[in-house]
This record gives structure tokens, C-alpha cells and sequence, in this order.
């Protein structure tokens, strides 16, 4: 199983430089499965979409999200691919996760690739998004915790144990 962990975020947007820090720790430690490719996609999209294409099965987006807890909460998603239609428009400057999604569908299809068999999200609840740089105290808690759950995460896919994120603890 070939999986890509995918850090998300503005570094320049305080919280939202989640998925980037995580990466970042990810890269350093350097203990993932052979197989498992981690990268810091920051803001651009466009590339997340054509590194898919390099033969990934599974993709884990790590980034903020919002839910029902309280700020530094981590929740594990998956996303419905079957939603996905695969009609996104090109837009290398607004590429959000979804649009991403959709471009990836396109592109395999265009190409005559597989295109990813699951996409899981390990978000953040993020406590500011707006101008600034840096992390807050409570997301910069949860940072080691969403890598041991990225660590989980993989081994679970690696060892090829089925499991349901809803509900999960990540």
C-alpha cells in the first residue's frame, strides 16, 4: 500500500499552519513505513493534485477543521469519494481540499490512472485563523498527539486492519 500524508495550511494564518507542523514533525522523525510519504503542501493545491497521480492508494490530509469541540480537538474523517464527481475548475490559487478531490478525479480519468481508494482527514479544531504567525497554546498541544494519531493512523492501513474513522478516536 503506497500511502502520501499531506500537511495543509497557512503558515501565515496562525492556526491553520496545523497540517504544516505536523508534516514538518512527520519529516523529521523520519519513522514511517516505507511506502508512507509525508509532505508540507502548505497552500499549494495544485501540487497536492499531481502527486496523487504518482500511484497512491491512500491519501491523509492533515489540516483544520471544524467541529464541535473545543479548540485543539482532533477528529478523524473520511471523505466520501464516491461524491466526488471530478468536475473541478482549474484554479491554482483557490484550491481547497475538496477542489483538490475533485481535481485528482478529473486528472486520473485524463490520464488513465487509478485514482485514490481512500481519503482519510485528520483535522484540528483550530482557536484563530486569522493574520498571524504561529500556532495557538492549544493547537500547538495537539500537534504531538495528531502524530502519534498519523502514526495510527498508517499502521492500521499498513497492516491492512480495517477500520471506520466516524466515530474513531484518531
Amino acid at each position: 500500500m503506497r500511502a502520501l500524508v499531506a500537511g495543509v495550511g497557512n503558515v501565515f494564518l496562525s492556526d491553520d499552519g496545523f497540517g504544516s507542523e505536523v508534516a514538518r514533525r512527520l519529516l523529521a522523525a523520519g519513522d514511517l513505513p516505507d511506502g508512507v510519504d509525508v509532505v508540507d503542501v502548505g497552500i499549494r493545491g495544485m501540487h497536492l493534485a499531481y502527486q496523487v497521480l504518482d500511484g497512491y492508494e491512500v491519501l491523509v490530509v492533515v489540516d483544520t477543521a471544524h467541529g464541535d469541540g473545543p479548540p485543539g480537538s482532533l477528529y478523524l474523517l473520511e471523505h466520501d469519494l464516491a461524491a466526488t464527481s471530478g468536475d473541478a475548475a482549474f484554479d491554482p490559487h483557490g484550491m481547497e481540499p475538496d477542489a483538490v478531490l475533485e481535481l485528482v478525479g478529473a486528472l486520473a480519468r485524463g490520464v488513465g490512472t487509478h485514482g485514490l481508494d481512500r481519503v482519510l482527514v485528520l483535522g484540528c479544531e483550530p482557536a484563530h485563523l486569522g493574520e498571524g504567525m504561529g500556532l495557538t497554546p492549544a493547537v500547538t498541544a495537539a500537534v504531538d498527539e495528531a502524530v502519534a494519531a498519523v502514526h495510527r493512523v498508517v499502521g492500521r492501513l499498513t497492516e491492512r486492519h480495517p477500520f471506520t474513522p466516524v466515530g474513531d478516536t484518531p
